[in-house]
This record gives structure tokens, C-alpha cells and sequence, in this order.
């Protein structure tokens, strides 16, 4: 019986060739070791698991969530054998030596990838992306349930308690704000954290990547002058849903029934300070009570009328939508990460975002060739189509690619 990591009278690993389809397209070799040598990942000796191997392995092992280690392993070696590129046998990695090829890798090279992959997709003809001239953006914030162990919980905290008297109820959780082109449903940032800290401390982060050009969508949760005002510096603009009880006072009534206003900081009570102006938009909803309130950077009614910045205000839900398809759908039902420990749950979840984004830029893609909107074309079905493809392809060396001189160990 051959062992893990049999040679060929070549020298070359079995594990230097494996199969994983669309994802090398996504993120090519080039790429991963270009993110690897930044973080200081590049190993110094030849592994049977090598860095370059492991990045792929991650992402495999969120394409197949709810799979083993080594099951994935198998998937990502399958069109070996069927291609005739292997004639030996080959024992798959054990699930501890996978466990620790992981935690050698780390969280800072998906979290790399991530940065230097995902943007905004949409194109000026991709139908459902712009309003006007605005690319439709989403910000927004969920969790992540995690394994309950000792590492998770102190990490990332768990769930307040219900007021029943239970104790250790539910499961340590990982929050996550992130910004979501509307259209495409492409994540494009991100921002993790432990369950104590705020959605509009999180957000901060990821509003470097707003740029002028952008409509940026949001909730009542997110509303607050300063990060307002941080969001607005970007030179993107802004729609987002107000508080029924905030104070705004109609400085000027313009002709398509929305207001010129301002807000002012929480700090500034007697509001002593000039405040922030923006633009009012109150609507209703047939079969709601109660008034919904947007506030807005747009002043000029003629470039964005009340009616269908109202209307448009729907688009925030596609965040939702993304939510779904990577907690459902690609995650499976009730998903919980699988990492035991802090750094592998943030480095598994980049590995969630970069599948899903490259699902869905490959969605953006055939949506362009047919003149269709994307949410015209199924996730699921792209998402069979790419777990096909990655146990139908095969062949790539994921050997490492720089002298040993500028190596670092792994």
C-alpha cells in the first residue's frame, strides 16, 4: 500500500496535482502565491500539504461544506485516476495532518485573497446593478454560529441570555459586516469580529472600499451622524433608513414630497453645532402600518425623485439574499463552522466569501453572454454546476514557485 505522499520516480508529490476547477480560475496559482509570500507563508521544505495546497484545500472544503477532511481530499484527487494523470495509489492526509496544515496557513492569507479578489463585478450594461448613474451597494451585518469549544467561546463570546435562567445557551457566534453589490450579489468587503462588538463598529472598516459613483443602501441599525458622515467622505452616496422618533426638521419642502433637513450629533443636543443636511424621503407601504423614513446625500430631487429612492430601497434585501445563498445553499442548513479555534473559523469564513464570490462572478459572467439580469440565473444550479466542474478538472502544481531564499517557514 502506498503512503500519503508517495513519490514518483520524479520526485514529484501526487498532492502537487490535484483537482479544483473553476477555483484556479477564480484565484490563480500566481495570485495565491504572490498572497503567500506577503504574509510569510511560503514553507522552507517541501510538504506533503504545502501552503499553496492548503489555500485550496480551504476553499474545496467550503464548496463541500458538511463534507470530511478527507473527503474533500478525495473530491479535490478525483479526476486524477478517471484523467489517467496518476497510476499509483494514494492514501489522503489524515484529518489531523489537515488540522495542521490549517493552522500553519492561518488566517492571514485568505484574508489577503479576499482583498486583492473581490470587487464590485457589474459592468455599465449588467442589467440591475445601477440606478441611473449609481452602482447599487448594501451594507449590512449577520453572525456565524461556531463549534462550542473553550477557544470559540472567550474568542468571540456567545448569544445574551434568554432571561430563563439557562446557562451556556446556544452557540458562540463571529459577526461579520460586510458591503454587497446589489445586483451581482458579490461581497466586496468584509469586516470580522467577536459577537461583543457593534455593527457600526464593523463598519467602519469596510467603508474604505465605498467610492464615488456608489448608492450605498442601510438599514436603521447602521444610523449614527459620525458614521454617517465617514460613509459620505467617501464620495459615495448615501440611502438610508432613519429611526421613527429622530428629529427632522423641514427646512425646505421640495416639490416631490420630500424635504431638505439636518441631523445633528446625539452629543449636541441643543444642537449648538451647524448640523449635517440632507434630504428627507417619508413613505408608506400598502399593508404596513406606520411611516417609513429615508434620509439622503442625493439634495437634488431632479437626479433621484422621492418616489424612486422609496421604491428603491427594496434592493437593501439582496443583501439578505446573499446571506442565504452562502449560509444555506452553500453552506448548508443550519450551518455551523467547523473550526475549534478562533483563527481557523475567521480563515474558513474568508474561505465561504471567496467561494461565493467567485460563484457569482462566474454567474455575472453567463448572465452578460445571455443579456439576462443575474438574479435571473439560478445560485443553486451554478453552484452544482461548480462543484461538477471541480471533480471533473484536474492539473495544476501547487508546488512553491519562489527560490528558497525568500521562503519563510510556514
Amino acid at each position: 500500500m502506498a503512503r500519503a505522499g508517495q513519490l514518483k520516480s520524479s520526485g514529484e508529490r501526487l498532492s502537487d496535482r490535484v483537482a479544483v476547477g473553476v477555483l484556479t480560475q477564480a484565484f490563480p496559482q500566481s495570485l495565491v502565491d504572490e498572497v503567500l509570500a506577503e504574509t510569510g507563508r511560503v514553507q522552507r521544505r517541501n510538504r506533503l500539504l504545502p501552503a499553496r495546497l492548503v489555500v485550496y484545500f480551504v476553499l474545496a472544503m467550503c464548496l463541500f461544506s458538511g463534507q470530511s477532511y478527507e473527503e474533500v481530499a478525495r473530491l479535490l484527487t478525483a479526476g486524477l485516476q478517471g484523467a489517467r494523470r496518476w497510476r499509483t495509489s494514494w492514501v489522503v492526509p489524515s484529518t489531523a495532518a489537515i488540522w495542521k496544515a490549517r493552522s500553519r496557513l492561518g488566517v492571514a492569507p485568505l484574508r489577503q485573497l479576499f482583498t486583492r479578489v473581490c470587487r464590485p463585478v457589474a459592468t455599465p450594461d449588467t442589467q440591475g446593478a445601477f440606478y441611473r448613474d449609481w452602482r447599487l451597494t448594501a451594507i449590512d451585518g449577520t453572525t456565524f454560529d461556531l463549534p462550542d469549544t473553550k477557544a470559540n467561546v472567550e474568542a468571540f463570546g456567545r448569544p445574551p441570555r434568554s432571561g430563563r435562567g439557562e446557562q451556556d445557551v446556544g452557540h458562540p457566534q463571529l459577526r461579520m459586516v460586510g458591503l454587497v453589490e446589489c445586483g451581482t450579489h458579490a461581497v466586496f468587503d468584509a469586516a470580522l469580529g467577536a459577537l461583543r462588538t457593534g455593527e457600526q463598529a464593523l463598519a467602519r472598516a469596510v467603508l474604505v472600499s465605498l467610492r464615488p459613483g456608489m448608492l450605498l443602501l442601510a438599514d436603521r441599525g447602521f444610523y449614527g451622524v459620525d458614521l454617517w458622515c465617514k460613509a459620505a467622505a467617501t464620495g459615495a452616496d448615501l440611502l438610508w433608513r432613519v429611526r421613527k422618533d429622530l428629529v427632522l426638521p423641514v427646512l425646505e419642502q421640495l416639490p416631490d414630497g420630500s424635504y431638505l433637513t439636518e441631523i445633528f450629533d446625539r452629543s449636541d443636543i441643543h444642537h449648538t453645532r451647524r448640523g449635517v443636511p440632507v434630504r428627507a424621503v417619508e413613505y408608506t407601504i400598502v399593508g404596513h402600518e406606520g411611516v417609513y423614513r429615508l434620509i439622503t446625500t442625493i439634495l437634488d430631487p431632479g437626479k433621484a425623485p422621492a418616489a424612486e429612492l422609496a421604491e428603491l430601497y427594496a434592493q437593501r434585501w439582496e443583501f439578505e439574499s446573499t446571506l442565504d445563498e452562502i449560509k444555506t445553499h452553500l453552506g448548508g442548513p443550519h450551518l455551523v463552522l467547523r473550526s475549534q479555534h478562533p483563527e481557523g473559523a475567521e480563515q474558513e469564513l474568508y474561505g465561504f466569501l471567496l467561494v461565493h464570490h467567485a460563484i457569482r462572478h462566474l454567474m455575472h459572467q453567463a448572465s452578460r453572454q445571455a443579456d439576462r439580469d443575474p438574479d435571473r440565473i439560478s445560485f443553486t444550479r451554478s453552484l452544482r454546476v461548480v462543484r461538477r466542474q471541480v471533480t471533473d478538472q484536474a492539473a495544476f502544481s501547487p508546488r512553491q514557485t519562489h527560490p528558497r531564499s525568500q521562503s519563510h517557514p510556514c
